[in-house]
C-alpha cells in the first residue's frame, strides 16, 4: 500500500516559535506572582536553576529526536528505551495528562489578565469563563492544520520577544539595587522550592519534538530548536524576573499575582505600559495554549493510532481535526474550572519531571543508538531527580492535598493501563518516519 509522505513546512524559526510560544507563556505570566511568593527577590535565580534542569533534558530529546524522528515526540521515545508494556504505556498517559495540567494553567493565566479589562470588583469567576473561551477558540484554530498554528507562532514570538526585550531594557535604569539586595532573600530551600515549582515554565521544549513530521530536514532542525528555544526563554525569564523584583517590593508582587509583570510596569511605563504588558500576556498565554494543544493533539492521536486509546478515539471529525483534540480541550476545561493555579503549577511540574526523568532512563538503554554521552544523562536524571524531591517535600509541607491528587493520579494512571491492556491484548507500536 502506498503512503503518501507527510509535506515539511515547517523551518528552524517555526519551531523555535512552537518551543519558546509553549514556555513563555508559562513561566514569566502565569505563575510569577506564586513563584515570587516562595522566592521573594531571589526568584529570578529559581529561574535559572530550573532552565539548568531543563538545558539538561533537551539533550536526551535532540539525541533521541535525531535518532527516532516521529510526531509522537517521547511516546515514542519511552516505547523505544522500554519497550510496550504498562510501563511505558501508563507513561504515556501520564504525558497527555501533563498537557492537560499546563493548558489549564495557561488557561487561568490568561483568564487573571483578561479580567483587568473588567470594571474593578468583577468576579475572580470570571477567570475561569475566559480561560474557557480562549480553550474552545483554539480548538477551532487547530482545525485548520500546521500551517496555521506555525504563522500564528512565528507573528506572536515577534510582538512578545519584543515587548519583553523592551521591558527589560527600560526597566533596567529604574531599577532599585536595594530591592535585589541579596541580604532579603530568603532561604535557600525556597529558592529550591520555587524553582521545582516553576519546572513548567520550560515544559514547552517538549513540544518541538511532536512537530517532527512537519520540519524541513529534522535531523539538524530539532537539535538547534530545542537548544536555542531553552537558551533564549533562559535568557527572558531571568532579565524579566529581575526587572520585577527590582522594581516592587515582594508583598506587592503577591498582591498582584495574578497580573504581576503588568503591575511591576507601572513604576517606569505608567498606565499604557501596563496596558502594554497586559495585551503581551495575553497574546503569550494564547501562545501557549496554541503551541500545547497543537503537541498535546499530536500526541494524543499517535497513542490513539498506535495502540494506547480504544480506536474509535482515532477517528477523524471536522476538516481532519482529531477527536484527540476535542478530548483533551474537554479535560482542560474541567480542570481550570476546579483547581486554583499554584496547585495546577504543582501537578503540571511533578508530572513533567517525572516524564522528562523517564525518557532519560530510556535513553541509556538507547545510547548505542544515539551515540550519547551517558555522563550528561546521569546528570540531568539526578537534576530530574532532586527537582522532584524538593517538590514533594514543599507540596507535603503547604499543600498535603495536592500531593494526595497527584499520588492518586499516578496510581490510577497505571491501573488503568493495566486493565486496558488486559482486556484490549493490544501492543504499543513503534514508528519513525
Amino acid at each position: 500500500m502506498e503512503t503518501t509522505q507527510p509535506k515539511r513546512t515547517m523551518g528552524l524559526w517555526a519551531a523555535i516559535s512552537i518551543g519558546v510560544g509553549g514556555m513563555v507563556g508559562a513561566g514569566i505570566f502565569s505563575i510569577l506572582g506564586a513563584a515570587s511568593e516562595i522566592a521573594g527577590n531571589a526568584l529570578y535565580i529559581s529561574f535559572i536553576i530550573a532552565g539548568v534542569v531543563a538545558l539538561l533534558n533537551t539533550y536526551s530529546y535532540a539525541k533521541l529526536g535525531g535518532s527516532y524522528p516521529s510526531a509522537g515526540g517521547p511516546v515514542e521515545f519511552l516505547v523505544q528505551g522500554f519497550g510496550s508494556n504498562v510501563f511505558s504505556g501508563g507513561l504515556n498517559i501520564l504525558l497527555w495528562i501533563g498537557y492537560v495540567f499546563a493548558l489549564s494553567l495557561y488557561a487561568r493565566a490568561f483568564g487573571g489578565y483578561a479580567l483587568t479589562f473588567m470594571p474593578k470588583g468583577t468576579s475572580s469567576f470570571w477567570i475561569s469563563i475566559w480561560g474557557t473561551v480562549i480553550v474552545l477558540l483554539f480548538t477551532m484554530v487547530e482545525f485548520i492544520g500546521a500551517k496555521a498554528v506555525a504563522a500564528f507562532e512565528s507573528v506572536n514570538e515577534i510582538i512578545k520577544i519584543t515587548v519583553l526585550a523592551l521591558f527589560a531594557l527600560i526597566g533596567y535604569f529604574s531599577v532599585k539595587p536595594e530591592l535585589l539586595a541579596t541580604a532579603l532573600w530568603p532561604h535557600g530551600s525556597n529558592i529550591l522550592f520555587a524553582a521545582a515549582l516553576i519546572f513548567i515554565a520550560y515544559e514547552g521544549f517538549g513540544l518541538i519534538t511532536n512537530t517532527v513530521e512537519d520540519m524541513k530536514n529534522p535531523q539538524k532542525t530539532l537539535p538547534r530548536a530545542l537548544y536555542f528555544s531553552v537558551l533564549i526563554v533562559i535568557l527572558i525569564y531571568v532579565t524579566v524576573s529581575m526587572n520585577v523584583v527590582g522594581h516592587l517590593p515582594v508583598k506587592n508582587i503577591v498582591l498582584a499575582r495574578d497580573y504581576a509583570l503588568a503591575e511591576a510596569a507601572r513604576p517606569f511605563l505608567g498606565q499604557i505600559g501596563f496596558v502594554i504588558i497586559v495585551i503581551t500576556a495575553l497574546l503569550s498565554t494564547a501562545s501557549a495554549i496554541n503551541a500545547t494543544l497543537y503537541g498535546g493533539s499530536n500526541v494524543s492521536y499517535m497513542i490513539a493510532r498506535d495502540g494506547e486509546l480504544p480506536k474509535f478515539f482515532n477517528r477523524n471529525v471536522y476538516h481532519n481535526a482529531r477527536e484527540g483534540l476535542l478530548i483533551t480541550s474537554g479535560f482542560v476545561i474541567v480542570f481550570l474550572n476546579l483547581l486554583p493555579l499554584d496547585r495546577i503549577a504543582m501537578l503540571g511540574s511533578a508530572v513533567f519531571l517525572i516524564i522528562y526523568g523517564s525518557v532519560n532512563i530510556a535513553h541509556l538503554r538507547l545510547t548505542k543508538t544515539t551515540k550519547a554521552n551517558r555522563v550528561v544523562i546521569w546528570i540531568a536524571i539526578l537534576g530530574d531527580g532532586l527537582s522532584m524531591i524538593v517538590l514533594i517535600i514543599y507540596t507535603a509541607q503547604k499543600t498535603p492535598g495536592t500531593l494526595i491528587v497527584l499520588i492518586l493520579v499516578i496510581i490510577l494512571t497505571f491501573i488503568l493501563e493495566y486493565i486496558y491492556r488486559l482486556f484490549s491484548k493490544r501492543e504499543l507500536k513503534t514508528r519513525k518516519i
